[in-house]
């Protein structure tokens, strides 16, 4: 069993998913993982790969989120490490998996960050090109932006990684900002 790669997390997301909304979130989720795996001084290839995968089996099981993940990963050969941080991430809402490491703690985090971060870039000309925590923070606030996104999940991560919420917010949108194209987040034509 070898580490997780972005080659074979790509081969197996493509295997349960379909939708185009999935794969920009993978993708966005990943990006931000391989920003705080740089933080942590630990292998961003591995980590972005573990933030690709993490909803393997959302498009099939949205309502049994992460319950068709373990086997089926450990039967494609992931590696455990990659496993139990999928698992963590849905903590409390889907799984009883609670975030131990650093990698586990950052997926839990971002997760929900990345989409508020990507919410927050579309309302903006120069989407994530010029976007700053800043802006994100104050749509944060207003419970009303984005409403399906759990800050209560995002401020239960940044206590655990023992972060302050605009670091790993900075962390995230440079980490989203080298996808911003693939993301469809880029500045847009006047």
């Amino acid at each position: 069993m070898s580490q997780l790669t972005m080659e074979r997390a790509r081969e197996l997301l493509a295997a349960t998913t379909t939708e185009s909304h999935l794969f920009e979130h993978a993708i966005g989720v990943s990006a931000a993982m391989g920003a705080m795996a740089r933080h942590f001084g630990q292998d961003p290839a591995y980590w972005e790969a573990v933030g690709y995968l993490h909803d393997y089996d959302y498009e099939r099981f949205p309502e049994e989120h992460l319950r068709h993940t373990e086997q089926p990963l450990r039967d494609a050969g992931v590696d455990e490490t990659a496993i139990q941080a999928i698992l963590a991430h849905g903590w409390g809402l889907c799984s009883d998996v609670q975030p131990e490491s650093e990698l586990e703690k950052s997926l839990f985090t971002v997760d929900e960050l990345t989409g508020l971060i990507a919410a927050t870039a579309r309302m903006r000309p120069g989407g994530l090109s010029d976007l700053e925590a800043s802006s994100v923070k104050k749509k944060f606030k207003d419970k009303r932006f984005a409403a399906k996104i759990d800050r209560a999940v995002i401020t239960q991560g940044c206590q655990m990684l023992g972060m302050d919420l605009g670091d790993v917010i900075t962390l995230c949108i440079e980490g989203m900002r080298a996808h911003m194209d693939e993301l469809g987040l880029g500045p847009r034509e006047g």
